[in-house]
């Protein structure tokens, strides 16, 4: 719950007209419940919540109603914008996916380069300020999460060009 607060304080950060990084034609801060649901059916699980005010929805595609390759898939709605909030707008996409669906070679080639990397709780870890976030298995191989997020500003300030980060290489 924790997360998902401070995740919403930075959204409401973003600037309006910032890309996303997208997966399975499901797109933060764009994708609506109606538009998911008429690409992946019910979800196996709904459940509802109150972040910092505001009315939340949470869908789990749990296999084996999760796409190919994915153990599971959780879909956060409600979005705070510019405009106000919007309660059936993606928030967060989250992945899991199974060994070897998405490669740190797989990464690299469709994202691109992270803007920065590191290591949490012993794994490595690649963000993406355009609104990827991947955690990598203990051995660094494949990713074991995935989440997408709208566009997040980089950390004291509003909009700066990054400076290049260091390469997530390909093994």
């Amino acid at each position: 719950m924790a997360r998902g607060l401070v995740l919403l304080g930075m959204l409401l950060l973003l600037p309006g007209s910032a890309w996303t990084l997208e997966w399975g034609n499901v797109e933060p801060g764009v994708t609506t419940q109606s538009e998911v649901r008429s690409r992946y059916g019910a979800p196996t699980k709904e459940t509802s919540a109150k972040v910092e005010g505001y009315d939340t929805v949470q869908w789990i595609y749990d296999e084996p109603q999760a796409p190919d390759g994915m153990y599971r898939m959780t879909i956060d709605f409600g979005l705070l914008t510019p405009a106000g909030y919007r309660p059936s707008t993606v928030r967060l996409l989250k992945l899991e996916p199974k060994p070897g669906i998405f490669t740190r070679n797989t990464i690299v080639d469709g994202w691109g380069v992270p803007d920065s990397v590191g290591a949490q709780e012993g794994v490595s870890t690649a963000f993406y300020r355009e609104g990827l976030f991947v955690v990598l298995d203990k051995e660094g191989n494949s990713a074991v999460t995935m989440i997408f997020s709208p566009p997040q500003p980089e950390e004291g300030t509003k909009g700066a060009t990054p400076s290049p980060p260091p390469p997530l290489q390909k093994k």
